[in-house]
């Protein structure tokens, strides 16, 4: 465990040494900002029915927050380590291959966790200025989060993917970021083909990624998308291990 945490500190100073973090959170907090200036524009006009983490997550930027980040924050991970000749370096040292993904999938992943930590700022911004209780409700934003944590995870894990497989990380991440829009367009298949049988539109109903996360911003956790984000995550996370060991050999 103690070499487990040395790379994940090492991956996270990656991150908070280089220009690159600090450009990649403030875009995220520009966008959520922009967000929630045009939302509470909205709410001038009429009141909503909804809550301020659904009414988020039903604008644009969400997706684009999630779509764009992932494959930026997870380019550099193995690719700049190939091009800079410091991966060799890495995997002659007494770590195994299973270390190295974990701690650079778990770097990601908290660096990605802080990106999101904006969002708790600007629902006790609204709640202060409009003295609205229910804007800061602590089953929803906990919900919230939980939904963007696993699908962040998946999305990240797709960017390691795609960083493991290519020595570019401008290449590293275009890969992520097609696989990231494949997966997120996947959720829309259900509804498109009717001609299905009800097994396939069930089996396609766990790639619903929108109606999953609008149940995470209303309050509502169920077990079954918990347990596909968490399954997929580890599962992508596995094919990055087997392409790292095939890579060593090579």
């Amino acid at each position: 465990m103690h070499v487990y945490w040395t790379l994940v500190r090492r991956e996270l100073g990656g991150y908070f040494n280089s220009i690159l973090g600090y450009v990649i959170i403030a875009s995220a907090l520009f966008l959520m900002g922009l967000s929630f200036v045009l939302m509470l524009g909205n709410l001038r006009s009429e009141p909503m029915p909804v809550t301020l983490t659904e009414l988020f997550f039903m604008t644009p930027f969400f997706w684009l927050i999630i779509l764009l980040a992932a494959p930026v924050v997870t380019m550099r991970l193995f690719a700049m380590e190939r091009a800079t000749g410091t991966y060799e370096t890495l995997m002659t040292t007494p770590v195994r291959d299973v270390q190295v993904v974990a701690a650079k999938f778990t770097a990601a992943l908290c660096f990605y966790v802080v990106m999101w930590l904006p969002l708790l700022a600007c629902l006790f911004l609204v709640r202060h200025f409009t003295d609205e209780q229910g804007a800061l409700d602590v089953g929803v934003v906990v919900s919230t989060y939980l939904g963007i944590i696993l699908m962040g995870g998946v999305y990240l894990a797709l960017g390691c993917l795609g960083s493991a497989v290519t020595n570019s990380q401008t290449v590293a991440a275009m890969i992520g970021l097609g696989l990231g829009a494949a997966f997120f367009m996947a959720s829309f298949l259900a509804g498109w083909l009717d001609s299905m049988g009800p097994w396939q539109r069930e089996l396609l109903a766990g790639f619903a990624l929108v109606d999953q996360m609008r149940d995470f911003t209303r309050g509502v956790v169920d077990t079954r998308p918990v347990v596909f984000h968490l399954s997929l995550t580890f599962l992508v996370l596995f094919l990055t291990l087997r392409v790292i060991e095939s890579r060593r050999w090579k």
